[in-house]
C-alpha cells in the first residue's frame, strides 16, 4: 500500500519550490491535483527544448501528478475552487505576498471553510518582518540566507551553488512540515498554516556556518586552509574545505579534464594507512612518519603540504582509479560525478535514481528519481499530467459534478481564458 494512500492535496504551486514538495508526496501516494489557470504553470514553456511540448522544467516536477485548470477570476471557477478545498487534506501555495488574500481566500476563510485542511505556504521572506514583501528567486535566498557568502574562493567573488537549495529545498522542508501538521490534524480534527520562507529554509542548510561563526569569537578556525582569527566577524569563503571536524579537499587526476577530480576526506585513523600508500610514489617513504603531518593539529597546519602531495600522487590516474586505490585503505573519498557521468552510472540506475520515462509529447525522457526509499511502499514514477487533462475527471469523480453541471461552468468559463476585449 502506498504510504500517503488516500490524502488528497490541492496542489497550487508553481516553478520549483512548491512542485519539488508535491510531486515527493505524490510519489509517496497522496492525490495530488495539480490547480492550473488556464494558460497553465509558467515553466511548462520555459526552456523549452521540444517544440509544442511541456518543458523539461515542467517535466521533471511534476511526475504523479492530476491536472485541472480553473479560472479563479470567474465566480464558477471560485466555486470549483471552494470544493475542492472541502474534499483536500492539504493545500499548497506559493504565490506572491497577497495574491491568494486579494482573491478573497486567506488563511481564516480557507480555515472556515475546511476546519481540519492543513495550508502549505512558500514565501521568500516569510509572511511577516521587513523582508515579507520582497520577491525571491533561488539564487536570491541563497544570497541572503548565508550561502553565497560562505561558498567560493577566499580572495574572489561569492559564488551560488549549483544545487537549488533555495527552491527544492524549501520543498523539502514544507513536506516535513505538512505532514507533521496532518498528523496533529488526525488527532485534534484542527488543520493549520504551515509557512516556509525560502530565506530560512537557506539559513537551516547553512547551518555549520552559523557554528563557524560563533567559534570565531573564541578562536582560530584550524580546519580551514584560508587564514582564520579569533574575532574576525564573517566566516570566509573556503573553496573546497570540508567545514568539518577532517580535513578534505579535492585533488586533480588524469586526465586533468573540467571534472577529473577527486575529493579525499583525510580521517586521522587513516592517515597512517594512507602516508604509507603514497608515500613511496611521491618520493617520500617516511611520510607516516613526517612530523609536520603527524597528528591532525599538524596536518591543519601544514595543509598546503599534504595536499600537494596528495594531488601528486593522483595525478597519474584517472578518478575512478584513484578511487579503487583509495577504498582499499577505507580513506571516504569520490570523484567529481558530472551529469553525464551520473546519466550512464550503474549504481544511479540501480537505485532507480535516473528514470526513463513517457510522454505523448515528447516521447522518451529521464527523471531524477526518489531520494527517499520506503520499504513497503516503493514509490511507483509516472509522466507530468498535460495542461487540463484531469479536469472533467476531477469535476466528476471528486466532486461529483454531473455532465449538466460541467457543461454549464465550461459555457460560463470556468476553465479557461476570458475573451480578449476587441482593441
Amino acid at each position: 500500500m502506498e504510504a500517503l494512500k488516500g490524502v488528497r492535496i490541492l496542489d497550487m504551486t508553481h516553478v520549483q519550490a512548491g512542485p519539488t514538495c508535491s510531486q515527493l508526496l505524490a510519489w509517496m501516494g497522496a492525490d495530488v491535483i495539480k490547480f492550473e489557470p488556464p494558460q497553465g504553470d509558467a515553466t511548462r514553456g520555459q526552456l523549452r527544448d521540444v517544440p509544442g511540448a511541456d518543458s523539461l522544467y515542467f517535466t521533471m516536477l511534476n511526475c504523479n501528478k492530476r491536472s485541472i485548470t480553473v479560472n479563479m477570476k470567474s465566480a464558477e471557477g471560485k466555486k470549483v475552487f471552494v470544493d475542492l478545498l472541502k474534499k483536500c487534506d492539504i493545500m499548497m501555495e506559493n504565490f506572491g505576498p497577497g495574491v491568494l488574500e486579494r482573491l478573497g481566500f486567506t488563511w481564516e476563510k480557507i480555515h472556515e471553510i475546511n476546519p481540519k485542511i492543513v495550508v502549505g505556504s512558500i514565501k521568500g521572506f516569510g509572511s511577516s518582518g521587513p523582508y515579507a514583501d520582497f520577491k525571491a528567486y533561488e539564487n536570491v535566498a541563497q544570497a541572503m540566507g548565508g550561502s553565497m557568502s560562505t561558498t567560493g574562493l577566499h580572495d574572489g567573488a561569492p559564488f551560488v551553488t549549483g544545487a537549488q537549495i533555495g527552491d527544492s529545498g524549501t520543498g523539502l522542508h514544507l513536506a516535513i512540515g505538512l505532514l507533521a501538521a496532518l498528523h496533529q490534524a488526525g488527532r485534534t480534527g484542527q488543520g493549520q498554516y504551515v509557512e516556509v520562507a525560502m530565506m530560512d529554509g537557506v539559513m537551516n542548510l547553512c547551518r555549520v556556518k552559523f557554528r563557524d561563526h560563533q567559534r570565531l569569537t573564541r578562536q582560530e578556525l584550524g580546519e580551514y586552509s584560508v587564514p582564520t582569527y579569533q574575532g574576525m566577524g564573517d566566516v570566509p569563503r573556503a573553496g573546497n574545505d570540508s567545514g568539518g571536524g577532517q580535513l578534505g579537499n579535492a585533488v586533480h587526476c588524469k586526465p586533468h579534464g573540467p571534472n577529473d577530480w577527486i575529493y579525499v576526506v583525510v580521517q586521522e585513523a587513516v592517515w597512517e594507512a594512507l602516508a604509507k600508500r603514497i608515500g613511496p610514489e611521491v618520493h617520500h617513504p617516511d611520510l607516516a612518519a613526517d612530523p609536520d603531518l603527524a597528528k591532525i593539529a599538524d596536518r591543519r597546519r601544514h595543509q598546503a603540504k599534504m595536499w600537494g602531495l596528495l594531488g601528486k600522487f593522483a595525478e597519474r590516474d584517472t578518478k575512478r582509479e584513484v578511487m579503487a586505490i583509495l577504498n582499499e585503505i577505507n580513506v571516504p573519498c569520490g570523484p567529481i560525478m558530472s551529469t553525464g557521468d551520473l546519466a550512464d552510472d550503474e549504481h544511479v540506475r540501480g537505485r532507480q535514481m535516473y528514470v526513463e520515462l513517457d510522454h505523448p509529447q515528447r516521447g522518451k525522457w529521464y527523471n531524477v528519481g526518489m531520494p527517499i526509499k520506503l520499504s513497503a511502499s516503493p514509490a511507483r514514477i509516472e509522466r507530468s499530467p498535460l495542461l487540463g487533462e484531469h479536469t472533467d475527471e476531477v469535476l466528476k469523480d471528486v466532486l461529483g459534478y454531473d455532465e449538466a453541471t460541467v457543461a454549464a461552468m465550461k459555457a460560463a468559463g470556468a476553465f479557461s481564458l476570458p475573451p480578449k476585449k476587441p482593441a
